[in-house]
């Protein structure tokens, strides 16, 4: 008899117990193309299809007006969104599975066309020299307005918020994103925050914002139920560049987490090859596990055979899965029975309606 695969043995996330390792990454699919967009029937549909992950990360889901930074992306900021996310979390916990839901803001990765006309707002007045999704395609980034403190308060409240309401609309957890060129990843990295007061400068002000939020957030969440996404080796991309600060910042991060108790934290392998750029790290789970007592993620490219494999090196408890699950809402079953994957169509990644949403058949139709 052949041993268990390590992707599918249940697994306890604090006091979630996961069926199975395997976690549906959190992925933008613009299907929320309504006044308020808000979460709708459809969108209910599609998590439920895949609800035997053993965790869902939603895609991320906009925390105020001001955090947009594409189009037709569901929020969490109003009593209507909240309501469409209650259909979202009842159908995956009628399913028997788990959700938390991905908090977002932007940053400067938006346009005055998705914000009213206002400029987004970031750490510093840098434009990221980005492309955001508009109603009218891509556009190019502009530069951005540099945060207040106020600015920056503000913004934690509206986390804060965000999480009260993702816990009303019956989510299991909620993750922070700080990764991909985003706002906290912004206050992280050097190439967008060259602030001189106390949320700019040094690695410990730069990380500050977090911190600060994770002090408000424990006031209407158990941290127990709260996640981190960061991808420290993103290089030339989404406005971000390494230096010699950059992965020392994410490891003083990552030790300071380790005395809040968090659900988990959820790293992603470098988008692209960085082996040849000075400072980089070209294997992140390998690197800051030794750093992390806790749940550790990881994210991007894997396959059943090298998930299995990053669990059993114990480089990772859990491993995320993106553009397999769009076209396998079924892919804990395919690994399972040894199935072939199904192939995603690209085209329709970022379109509207049913189809390359609700329309992949799992093996057993």
């Amino acid at each position: 008899m052949s041993k268990e695969q390590a992707l599918l043995t249940p697994y306890q996330l604090g006091t979630l117990t996961l069926n199975n390792r395997v976690v549906m990454a959190p992925m933008t699919r613009s299907r929320s193309n309504n006044e308020g967009n808000v979460a709708t029937a459809m969108t209910a549909e599609y998590y439920a299809q895949r609800a035997s992950a053993g965790l869902i990360i939603s895609e991320g889901t906009y925390i105020s007006p001001k955090a947009v930074g594409f189009v037709n992306v569901p929020a969490i900021y109003t009593d209507a969104q909240v309501e469409g996310w209650k259909l979202v979390t009842n159908a995956v916990h009628e399913k028997g599975g788990k959700i938390f839901a991905q908090l977002w803001h932007v940053g400067r990765m938006s346009h005055p066309n998705l914000l009213n006309g206002e400029l987004p707002l970031a750490p510093s007045a840098i434009n990221p020299q980005q492309q955001a999704y508009t109603q009218n395609g891509f556009e190019d980034t502009v530069t951005p307005q540099e945060m207040t403190v106020e600015d920056i308060r503000q913004t934690i409240q509206d986390f804060k918020k965000a999480a009260a309401n993702a816990l009303e609309a019956g989510f299991d957890g909620v993750e922070l994103h700080g990764a991909n060129g985003y706002l906290l990843h912004q206050f992280f990295v050097k190439a967008a925050n060259q602030r001189s007061d106390a949320y700019g400068g040094s690695i410990e002000n730069r990380a500050r914002i977090l911190f600060e939020l994770l002090d408000e957030l424990k006031e209407v969440i158990d941290l127990g139920r709260v996640g981190i996404r960061f991808n420290p080796s993103s290089h030339n991309l989404f406005g971000m560049t390494i230096d010699e600060e950059t992965i020392p910042t994410f490891e003083y991060i990552v030790r300071k987490l380790n005395d809040y108790g968090l659900a988990y934290i959820h790293l992603t392998e470098p988008f692209a090859p960085v082996d040849n750029v000075p400072g980089a790290v070209s294997e992140v789970a390998k690197h800051f596990r030794p750093l992390y007592n806790g749940t550790l993620i990881i994210n991007k490219g894997f396959t059943q055979e090298t998930g299995n494999g990053v669990i059993e090196e114990g480089n990772a408890d859990l491993v995320a899965f993106g553009v397999p699950f769009i076209s396998n809402p079924d892919l804990v079953e395919r690994f399972r029975s040894g199935a072939t994957l199904a192939e995603a169509d690209r085209n329709t990644f970022y379109s509207t309606g049913a189809q390359g949403y609700i329309d992949y058949p799992a093996l057993s139709a």
